[in-house]
């Protein structure tokens, strides 16, 4: 089972997140810290917003701070948002090729079904999962473990294709295979995520060429 993650692996969507935080921020005459992006850009959506809250001591409940982001981030997943180089090519070939695949993400999943619908993707993965769902965030090996139980494959039977190294080391704890996807979000941490994929691609080009 062929396992993609969303958002800086298919989509060029990382960056696009810190634009909402600094805007959401911006509003209330704040600034996103350093220690602020370490947390939230590891996080699922209702933890990240049980964070903003309470770190910036705001009076918004969790469930209006999601939805001012989705506000924020939604015309880009409908409309501007990019495809990474060679995701649609390689998705295209890997169905062709029979392979299953599915799709796990922390994005919010109307965001994530308007962009897949946007580009016709949603057809080529047998199933959607959403860490929101499940309630963990990606770094925590129960997580992978659950996502297997849902796609119905063994973890030693999954290779996962991520570009955050904290998703695919904990994948790679969970029993998986991982690729490494390089994205500019990352650019400091690239030798980490090298470290713990068994192939490491800067594009998924790469992998369509064969």
């Amino acid at each position: 089972m062929y396992i993609f993650d969303l958002d800086g692996t298919i989509t060029d969507t990382n960056g696009l997140w810190a634009e909402v935080d600094r805007e959401f921020l911006a509003r209330r005459g704040l600034a996103p810290t350093a220690e602020y992006q370490r947390v939230v850009e590891r996080s699922i959506y209702p933890i990240a917003a049980q964070f903003t809250r309470e770190y910036y001591r705001l009076p918004e409940s969790r469930e209006d701070i999601m939805a001012e982001w989705d506000a924020l981030a939604d015309r880009h997943y409908r409309e501007l948002a990019p495809l990474k180089p060679g995701a649609e090519a390689f998705l295209r070939q890997c169905a062709a090729e029979g392979r299953p695949m599915a799709l796990f993400t922390a994005c919010r999943p109307a965001l994530c079904r308007a962009v897949l619908e946007r580009f016709r993707l949603a057809e080529l993965f047998c199933q959607v999962v959403f860490a929101e769902e499940i309630g963990l965030e990606k770094r925590d090996p129960r997580c992978f473990v659950e996502l297997c139980r849902r796609v119905g494959a063994a973890p030693e039977d999954c290779v996962l294709f991520d570009d955050s190294p904290d998703n695919c080391a904990t994948a790679a704890r969970a029993g998986m295979e991982a690729v490494g996807v390089y994205d500019a979000y990352y650019e400091n941490r690239q030798e980490e995520l090298k470290a713990v994929c068994r192939r490491y691609v800067r594009s998924l080009e790469e992998l369509a060429q064969g």
